[in-house]
């Protein structure tokens, strides 16, 4: 029993001096806890991005939108001359395009992302679009 507790207690304390792999910046939010924030993109220190195609921004997005196309490359690319201390929301058809987007943010050092899912939801929840 002893040799458990020393073996549980030396597993914990080699857990508490490793590296974090993340500090928790990237956050999930429902399309209607982001209305709230609509107001707030400005596209200066708050930025709304669109991470789907081409054919689907044109087919209809939400307005005050920056787009960049994450299956393209082009994302990761822009993404590299965005300042990192401001904030950003992030979305795309379901949500799961914009979550890779988001990680890809929080490891290259952004400060605070936000991913706020799928196109149809925030659409449906009421936010202002632009088709």
């Amino acid at each position: 029993m002893k040799l458990f507790l020393i073996t549980l207690l030396a597993t914990s304390l080699m857990s508490c001096t490793s590296p974090q792999q993340s500090d928790g910046t990237v956050k999930t939010i429902s399309a209607t806890e982001y209305k709230g924030h609509h107001e707030k993109i400005d596209n200066q220190e708050v930025m709304l991005v669109d991470v789907r195609t081409p054919a689907e921004f044109e087919a209809g997005h939400l307005q005050k939108t920056q787009h960049a196309d994450f299956l393209s490359g082009e994302f990761e690319k822009e993404m590299q001359t965005w300042d990192k201390d401001k904030t950003y929301y992030l979305y795309c058809a379901s949500g799961n395009r914009s979550g890779k987007a988001a990680k890809l943010m929080e490891e290259a050092g952004f400060k605070n992302v936000y991913n706020i899912g799928g196109y149809s939801d925030l659409k449906a929840a009421g936010l202002p679009v632009k088709e």
